[in-house]
């Protein structure tokens, strides 16, 4: 039995022997200004990040029912999943009974440790009961709500994930007031260092508003292909509750669940990093303008010009960072809605690759009757989904002489408790002779059923770099912001922050920004 050992301490290195195990050309440019670019703005983060921040959170959420999965007093949607500045977005809500209601508008980021800058306020607007649309065909749940307002974005709002603080007006001091979010992005065009990709589209097909109704609730399967959801409806609570249970971040999809730890980290850093949707990524110039793609997450459902857009950058000098897990899995082209907006549906339709006969056989029942595959996301990745498909366990150093891992203390066993989970990649594509498996071990799914993870590394064509973590829970060593709470996975949970997990990602960083 391999006996592993937890390193409790950051060993502190010189600057002699750190040049000995990272590369001095990483260190020196990530230490020079940027080269002037037309639209770049290094220090705008930095400059953002400054300004004073303010309390974001809810205080008071009612959902309809102990096992429901809305709250129907107040919840809401945008008209698009990301916006630029100039352009306009509608924003819907219901609230039930009728009452007045404000929109407080905020920015996520550090901000000295508030996690979010205070954007605006709108209203207050009379509000109304919108109705709940019946199921359509492919089990369609698609809202056509009127607006209460449409708000332009202003030129000087940066990038970044925005919540709207939705609150109920008690008509009379004796009476509460009720709370949800809605959440967009503010994408742009301008170079940067880091492209955040925030993963709604899988943040969508958990969402189960305003019943049941999901990608994952066809009586057929689990899995069954054919199944639609629309990005016109509001995001109910997350429903994997024996995961994480958070009411208070209802209407933010997974956002402050999985991907809001790197924001607040990246941003306290002062990363020159902007965000955008999945969305964005299927016009290719959106991946040319920055020098590295994060993964953030649980990175699930992707459309396929996704992924070719993907391999194409990467073999133009891209470095990404699956800082994630589950990840391009399930092939889920985008499609207009019913008023003819593009991009508002997704629907499931096979996976990406082929499974191994030992998964075919053992998910026959779940998967479906999927058929012509996808391209093998291990292409883009390094390793796949794997059965059992979720699990817990440590992060373990599998090569601790690893420039990854300079500065972090560890050695080879060493591991990083309750890292890994609750879902993650194995099958590393050992076809490909640059790949290294830097980390891997086991899982238990159920705390009994054995299963094995790989995090790996490769170079792409460029000298760019492609690092897999292999764990939705890679941010949960990053940061705790305001609010946050740990999740939870098959008997085992992550830790919190810890300077291990920040260390390895900076190297990473160090390495994928100088390309």
């Amino acid at each position: 039995m391999r006996v592993r050992r937890r390193n409790v301490g950051l060993i502190l290195m010189d600057r002699r022997d750190f040049l000995k195990t990272t590369s001095a050309a990483a260190l020196v440019a990530s230490s020079l200004p940027a080269k002037a670019e037309p639209g770049r703005q290094p220090e705008l983060i930095r400059q953002e990040n400054s300004r004073p921040g303010a309390d974001f959170q809810l205080t008071r959420v009612m959902l309809d029912s102990s096992k429901g999965y809305r709250s129907p007093t107040i919840e809401g949607y945008c008209s698009r999943q990301s916006v630029k500045a100039g352009e306009t977005l509608d924003l819907f809500v219901s609230t039930r009974p009728a009452a007045r209601f404000t929109i407080d508008l905020f920015r996520m980021g550090y901000y000295g440790g508030a996690g979010a800058r205070l954007m605006t306020q709108l209203g207050p607007f009379t509000g109304q009961e919108q109705p709940v649309p019946e199921i359509g065909e492919q089990r369609l749940r698609e809202c056509q709500w009127q607006a209460c307002t449409s708000l332009t974005i202003p030129a000087d709002w940066p990038s970044g994930v925005y919540l709207g603080r939705l609150t109920t007006v008690p008509i009379s001091a004796d009476q509460p007031y009720w709370q949800s979010y809605l959440i967009f992005i503010v994408t742009d065009d301008r170079p940067a260092d880091v492209l955040f990709q925030c993963s709604d589209n899988t943040w969508q097909a958990y969402n189960r508003w305003p019943v049941n109704e999901s990608l994952y609730t066809d009586p057929r399967a689990a899995h069954a292909p054919g199944v639609s959801v629309s990005f016109d409806r509001p995001y109910g609570l997350y429903p994997q509750t024996s995961i994480v249970n958070q009411p208070l971040s209802i209407g933010t999809g997974e956002f402050l669940l999985w991907e809001y730890p790197l924001c607040y980290w990246l941003e306290k850093e002062g990363y020159d990093v902007t965000y955008c949707a999945n969305v964005d990524n299927l016009d290719p110039a959106n991946l040319k303008r920055c020098k590295s793609l994060i993964s953030i997450g649980h990175d699930e459902y992707w459309d396929v010009r996704q992924y070719h857009n993907v391999k194409q950058a990467i073999d133009e000098g891209l470095s990404i960072l699956w800082l994630s897990a589950n990840d391009v899995y399930m092939v889920t082209p985008f499609s207009a809605n019913a008023a003819g907006a593009d991009n508002r549906r997704l629907t499931r339709e096979t996976c990406f690759g082929e499974f191994r006969e030992e998964e075919k056989e053992a998910y026959a029942k779940v998967l479906g009757p999927f058929e012509k595959p996808g391209p093998d996301e291990r292409d883009i990745i390094g390793a796949r989904t794997v059965v059992p498909f979720n699990g817990g366990g440590d992060w373990t150093c599998t090569a601790a002489d690893h420039w990854l891992f300079a500065g972090t203390g560890m050695k080879k066993g060493d591991s990083i408790p309750g890292l890994v989970g609750w879902e993650f990649h194995g099958d590393p594509d050992t076809t490909r002779a640059n790949l290294e498996i830097i980390a891997a071990g086991n899982v238990w799914a159920g705390g009994t059923r054995l299963g094995h993870y790989a995090a790996t590394l490769f170079e792409g064509p460029k000298g760019n770099l492609i690092f897999n973590a292999s764990t939705i829970f890679w941010s949960q060593g990053l940061s705790s912001p305001p609010g946050h709470l740990l999740p939870w996975s098959h008997g085992s949970r992550p830790h919190g922050p810890d300077p291990r997990v920040q260390r390895i990602t900076q190297n990473a960083l160090t390495r994928a920004l100088k390309v």
